[in-house]
């Protein structure tokens, strides 16, 4: 019973750890030139708190990263409102922007967009 129940649990161990999900962290220049560079996709949110757009966009992405086919998605965070460098480096001039990335190759943005099909399709070219 107790060999059981140890490889039942190396066995749920195993699944948990295979069905990763994306992650999302706030933008840093570093760690966007780091991901890139490496040839991994990233996706660029430009946000507001006070954005409902934005507020709209952040469980559909929250839901597309627990995918497996998006689980080596990143996306990075930027605040519209305080971080001027970012907007600029990727020539954003509103909120609810999202920026796709294939290594350093930008694949795709949207403006506003909050449907999932929409987002997802976004997110697809990061990965295909």
């Amino acid at each position: 019973m107790k060999i059981l129940r140890t490889v039942v649990a190396i066995g749920l161990t195993t699944l948990v750890s295979l069905a990763r999900a994306g992650e999302i962290r706030p933008y840093t220049p570093q760690v966007f030139d780091q991901l890139t560079h490496a040839g991994n996709p990233v996706v660029v949110e430009v946000s507001a708190t006070w954005c409902p757009t934005c507020k709209a966009q952040k469980p559909v992405i929250e839901g597309l990263l627990k995918q497996s086919a998006y689980q080596d998605v990143t996306v990075l965070t930027v605040d519209f409102d305080t971080n001027k460098a970012a907007l600029k480096k990727f020539k954003v001039g509103m909120q609810s922007t999202l920026v796709a990335f294939k290594g350093a190759s930008e694949v795709g943005r949207s403006v506003g967009d909050t449907t999932p099909s929409g987002i997802e399709s976004l997110i697809r070219k990061t990965v295909n």
